[in-house]
């Protein structure tokens, strides 16, 4: 069997016509009688025939393809991406999701060489979810999730951070919890770290407690240097008796790290998250944590994409979706 790709040519033989007819049944374009076009769309029905994203392009300066970009498929991009996959369906484009999975490059910046392979002749307009810098180069339009923490000129679709934050910190604070920790939300450049930091710190000055520094640490990027920072975080003379996670994949691993310390969760540390991944459901025990509408965010970047595509102005370009506190078992009374 060969394995090469099918190509116009190949449709045009099989089929008996030119290939000038062929791209003229693949465009929808006039001149081909009813029986040549039935007889056309059968062979490339059967042979799979695809024309290339490029010829496309080149031909009709549009791909209807739309491509999502992140830098790693992780448990809150993989949220992200089934409200795009679930959006995309009804909107006539087609779907890439670009990543290098987190690995070989440095982080920062990873938007313009992500874009720079994407754009001009693949995708028609991007969704770029946690970016790191403020703006990429692109000629198509450009929908940010969970956006850079400068002053934004593309739109974006975020969560209530400040607000969820100030819920969890809440939380342990109605459960009697005084010494609560930070471990704060790597990269610090997103919008999203700093106002997270200052929902939990605006929570505790609302109860009279002043921030202690001792009791923030700054999670890492790969999970030893997040681990040591939730160890670091427990190591303190005076520990904390809570520590509120800036998203779940930090509080499961602080699950983890108080857990071979010896400490036991709920009975000897609380800990609360921010996201509700599906893992977060998943622990022993079930992560207490913040939700925020990962699918929906998802979503609402697509309409804001296709809309920006078909030329028209969204009704809203900064959009901040709520957040809500999700009881499990991971808090209790100190």
């Amino acid at each position: 069997m060969s394995t090469s790709r099918v190509t116009i040519r190949d449709v045009a033989a099989m089929a008996g016509v030119s290939v000038a007819t062929v791209s003229k049944v693949l465009n929808d374009r006039y001149g081909v009688a009813t029986s040549t076009i039935e007889r056309v769309r059968a062979v490339i029905s059967e042979l799979g025939y695809e024309s290339s994203l490029v010829a496309r392009s080149l031909r009709n300066h549009r791909t209807n393809v739309i491509g999502v970009l992140v830098w790693d498929i992780e448990p809150y991009s993989a949220e992200v991406l089934k409200g795009v996959a679930r959006a995309i369906k009804s909107t006539g484009y087609e779907l890439v999701v670009y990543s290098a999975g987190g690995k070989g490059v440095e982080r920062m910046g990873w938007e313009h060489r992500y874009l720079s392979r994407l754009s001009g002749t693949l995708i028609d307009g991007a969704v770029m979810v946690t970016p790191t810098v403020q703006t990429a180069p692109f000629a198509g339009p450009v929908v940010a999730v969970d956006p850079h923490a400068g002053a934004e000129d593309v739109p974006t679709v975020a969560s209530d951070n400040f607000r969820g934050a100030q819920l969890a910190v809440e939380h342990l604070l109605e459960l009697g919890h005084r010494r609560i920790g930070l471990l704060s939300r790597p990269p610090r450049d997103l919008e999203s770290g700093p106002q997270r930091e200052e929902g939990y710190r605006s929570a505790l000055r609302a109860a009279g407690i002043t921030p202690d520094p001792d009791l923030v640490r700054a999670g890492g990027y790969d999970d030893s240097a997040l681990e040591e920072a939730a160890r670091q975080l427990l190591a303190v003379p005076d520990r904390p008796t809570a520590i509120f996670a800036a998203n779940d994949v930090s509080a499961i691993t602080t699950m983890k790290v108080a857990q071979s310390m010896g400490l036991r969760v709920p009975g000897d540390l609380s800990v609360i998250g921010f996201d509700n991944v599906p893992e977060s459901a998943m622990t022993q025990p079930g992560l207490t944590t913040i939700e925020q509408p990962l699918q929906l965010m998802g979503q609402r970047s697509i309409e804001m994409l296709v809309e920006l595509l078909a030329g028209s102005e969204p009704a809203e370009t900064h959009m901040r979706l709520p957040t809500r506190l999700v009881v499990r078992g991971s808090c209790a009374t100190p």
